[in-house]
């Protein structure tokens, strides 16, 4: 089983007790923050006192600040803590930085540490970016007597994480203990991926708000969403690559799926910015640096359109909607699908039946309004695209043979059907707003929206109160997850296990 540690980061002596006893339950291994106490030593007193009261692994900690730490404490204060702390629970860890571990193990007469350097965890952190000389920095530390090494670095891309996993390959080659964590939302794949490959433990928060470190997931999530006890070199690795992907429902909706197939696999965030070369090298089986088990991958915004130039055979359907937001791996080969339009149609069709001569209008003219088009131009249905700017609403519509119009405060009930494919109304700063209002949607058989977060929109409300049927954007993202999934594996998935994945987060 994966190790992980949870850090308990509090303020006040008399918190640390019961933050302990929390992160126990929660954790394998324990870390105390001590930099993170008003009074850093405060943590020795309480140590020398409640030692065997401990039931977990304990990691004492006191960061500088140079290195991440709470609290403003020179070299000598940091000396003079450990030499004062003299009891720790057994099975227990200190975390010295660097310049420590090399000024004791190499002093004349070196500081006494109160565990032997076999449980001396030897740590470097960066939190501007992954250095060009993390290899040497590795060697330096490797040539200490500290029994673990520790690297965490920042990561602003996916492909960051790839000299990561390097990281743990050359300390097992090694024979040595390592923690090799990438900081930041594009490094989560190495928390939960590091303890397979070799990483001694993994870090997670007691609850999202508490994280020490950025990016770093709860012990909840990495547990009962990620498995991340099952996971190991045999699990098949799936995903949704974009930017920005931490919003997604994705890993929730699919990690759901293969929890209740049975099937080994896991579903994770890329934040990826340079689509062709994360294609390159991390996912295309010819190319890529890493030794796992690539299934398949989503594809989100900002890279649909860019995958298909790495990709071996696109599916006609996505040829002509000009976006792939579904990668295969087949062999040595990468296979592009869409899945939106038909992820778009199936809802739709359950509601209102056959499409064929049904008046419909798509607000919007981007990435889903096209996906759209082209479903609803398939079955026969009668499109007309408004967008704000007339321009580009003719571009779409001239794209697949369909009408367009400037998206005005007109009425719209000339349309048996409306779709927002907008993100107006979508949680953040748009969240207030909607692109029509119940006055300009009378008459209107069934406003659908795509926006699934939230789940009802001020647009979904409005069309409500103007009598017609709702279609919410939740709706979509599944039934297009449910072919995605049926790519990858062959098999049919528990919808409803995917739903209650979602609205699950959702609500929470």
């Amino acid at each position: 089983m994966a190790k992980t540690c949870v850090p308990v980061c509090v303020r006040q002596p008399d918190e640390m007790r019961d933050a302990i006893a929390a992160a126990a339950r929660a954790g394998d291994i324990v870390e105390l923050r001590a930099d993170c106490l008003i009074d850093p030593h405060a943590a020795v007193s309480f140590l020398h006192a409640s030692a065997r009261s401990i039931e977990r692994p304990l990691i004492v900690t006191l960061r500088s600040p140079e290195q991440g730490g709470r609290a403003e404490i020179d070299d000598d204060a940091r000396r003079r803590f450990w030499s004062s702390l003299k009891k720790l629970p057994a099975n227990s860890f200190v975390d010295l930085e660097f310049d420590l571990v090399h000024e004791f193990s190499t002093a004349e007469s070196p500081a006494e540490l109160p565990v032997d350097w076999s449980r001396v965890i030897c740590s470097h952190h960066d939190f501007t970016r992954v250095p060009d000389d993390l290899e040497k920095i590795f060697e330096r530390m490797a040539a200490t007597p500290a029994g673990i090494i520790k690297i965490a670095v920042q990561t602003g891309d996916a492909l960051d994480c790839l000299p990561i996993f390097e990281l743990l390959k050359r300390a097992q080659a090694k024979g040595r203990a390592m923690i090799a964590i990438g900081m930041g939302e594009a490094g989560v794949t190495t928390r939960i991926l590091g303890p397979s490959r070799g990483s001694f433990l993994t870090y997670a928060s007691l609850e999202e708000e508490s994280g020490t470190a950025p990016g770093q997931l709860t012990a909840k999530d990495l547990r009962e969403l990620y498995r991340i006890d099952h996971i190991d070199l045999d699990t098949e690795v799936f995903g949704i690559m974009g930017q920005p992907v931490g919003h997604s429902l994705s890993p929730r909706i699919h990690n759901a799926a293969f929890a209740a197939g049975g099937i080994n696999a896991v579903y994770l965030p890329f934040e990826v910015r340079d689509a062709l070369q994360f294609i390159r090298r991390v996912a295309h089986p010819k190319t890529r640096e890493l030794d796992w088990k690539v299934g398949g991958l989503s594809v989100t915004a900002p890279h649909k359109s860019t995958v298909m130039q790495a990709l071996d055979w696109i599916d006609p359907a996505a040829t002509e909607i000009g976006a792939v937001n579904t990668i295969v791996v087949q062999g040595d080969q990468l296979l592009g699908y869409n899945t939106d339009a038909a992820g778009f149609i199936a809802p739709l069709r359950t509601i209102v039946g056959s499409l064929r001569g049904l008046r419909c209008a798509i607000m919007g003219a981007g990435g889903a309004a096209r996906a759209c088009s082209w479903a609803l131009s398939e079955q026969g249905a009668d499109v007309t695209i408004l967008a704000r700017e007339l321009k580009r609403a003719q571009s779409l519509a001239d794209r697949f043979g369909l009408k367009s119009r400037e998206l005005s405060g007109a009425a719209h009930r000339d349309f048996d059907v409306i779709v927002n494919a907008t993100p107006v109304g979508m949680r953040g700063q748009l969240e207030n707003e909607t692109p029509a209002t119940a006055e300009q949607l009378y008459g209107v058989r069934l406003a659908y929206d795509l926006v699934y977060n939230p789940v009802e929109t001020l647009f979904i409300r409005e069309a409500r109160a103007a009598g017609c049927d709702v279609l919410s954007g939740i709706e979509m993202l599944l039934a297009q997850a449910v072919e995605q999934f049926k790519l990858w594996t062959g098999r049919d998935s528990d919808l409803e296990v995917m739903r209650t994945a979602a609205l699950r987060k959702l609500s929470g």
